[in-house]
């Protein structure tokens, strides 16, 4: 068995960029640049950055039988409702455990006789076996097309200078947008908590990944300011902050459960997790955000204690934030430590000073209208 890390399409480009690599998820993957984590982060603030997300898998999701039967094929595995789900509409999903943890999160494409699955790059194989075997009447096969975020406040200039339609999308609209003589399937999206886009470019990924840095607003940016980036949003990471032990409404994300599946709705229950979710009660233990004023960064892992050094959590996620200038964490705590004050982390020796904080730290700035 060959266990060497997979390259990206712009693997080239990248190290001609001066970017230092490194293995995740199976692939060898563009860390940061020469400019730095913290320049990429605070770029893309304030401008517009360039990042090669295609090590995430793209399922195109189909049935020779029709629509309705895909429609519910995919409704058995997946906490979706096509009755309110208009064509052209991504929409955040959750494929889930018997036992109601979150095996993935997932975007989901309605577009006319097929359903596009952006699913984790980590859970690509797993989540396929998962879904043909919840779906064996639908036909799956992986899109082979390179995958760019290009997140920021000027990134509806930069993309409207190759396709002016780019400006009509709102947040979490899809559509084709011609880029360089490619039709590009485009969704108004991100993982930044910044307006900007996701592309999946089926052809000629390298001249058009050039022609977007070539634009003077556009920089390359790493898998390090990604992560910065949407610890800074709030939003959780599979395999760190989310995963199979872990319940929706522990991690706060029953939104991912369409309004019509939950208890009580038109087409309640009927996927996989749903009878151990409502019999689940309320959740003894919530992620939430940490913050502290104290310089000691808290890094995923550091036990989150009161006064008497009792642990009542665990941080998932942490980092110094380029943003604000301080430490900030998501941490999953006991439900009893929502009301505590005096809340410390334990690093090594030191006990640094952490409170909770309402999500996010740095406002979202989604295009939604």
């Amino acid at each position: 068995m060959n266990d060497a890390p997979l390259q990206l399409a712009l693997d080239g480009l990248h190290r001609e960029l001066g970017a230092r690599m490194s293995s995740f998820a199976g692939y060898q993957m563009p860390i940061q640049y020469p400019a730095g984590l913290r320049a990429e982060h605070l770029h893309t603030r304030a401008s517009a950055s360039l990042f090669d997300v295609s090590h995430m898998g793209q399922l195109r999701v189909t049935s020779p039988e029709g629509e309705a039967v895909l429609h519910a094929g995919i409704e058995a595995a997946l906490p979706l409702d096509f009755d309110d789900w208009p064509e052209g509409v991504q929409r955040y999903t959750l494929l889930l455990t018997d036992a109601g943890g979150i095996a993935d999160d997932l975007m989901a494409i309605r577009l006319p006789g097929e359903v596009r699955l952006v699913v984790n790059a980590g859970n690509r194989e797993a989540d396929l076996a998962r879904l043909r075997a919840l779906c064996p009447a639908l036909h799956f096969e992986w899109v082979d097309a390179a995958l760019f975020a290009l997140q920021g406040p000027r990134a509806e200039e930069v993309l409207a200078g190759f396709d002016a339609s780019a400006t009509q999308l709102a947040f979490m609209q899809a559509a084709e947008i011609t880029i360089d003589g490619v039709r590009c399937l485009t969704t108004r999206s991100g993982y930044t908590g910044e307006d900007g886009f996701e592309i999946s470019v089926p052809a000629r990924a390298e001249a058009i990944a050039r022609r977007l840095l070539d634009r003077p607003a556009v920089a390359p940016a790493g898998l390090g300011a990604r992560d910065t980036l949407r610890l800074e949003a709030g939003l959780p990471l599979h395999g760190n902050d989310i995963g199979p032990d872990v319940l929706p409404a522990e991690a706060r994300l029953g939104f991912g459960i369409a309004p019509a599946r939950r208890p009580g709705g038109a087409k309640a229950g009927g996927f996989p997790g749903a009878a151990a979710l409502e019999a689940a009660g309320r959740p003894v233990r919530q992620l939430v955000g940490l913050v502290s004023s104290e310089s000691i960064p808290v890094r995923a892992g550091s036990a989150i204690v009161d006064a008497d050094e009792n642990e009542l959590g665990v941080v998932t996620s942490g980092t110094v934030s380029p943003s604000l200038g301080h430490p900030i964490m998501l941490a999953m705590v006991a439900r009893e430590a929502l009301a505590r004050e005096g809340l410390r982390a334990r690093v090594r020796d030191r006990r640094p000073e952490v409170r909770i904080v309402s999500l996010p730290f740095v406002p979202k700035r989604y295009k939604r209208g």
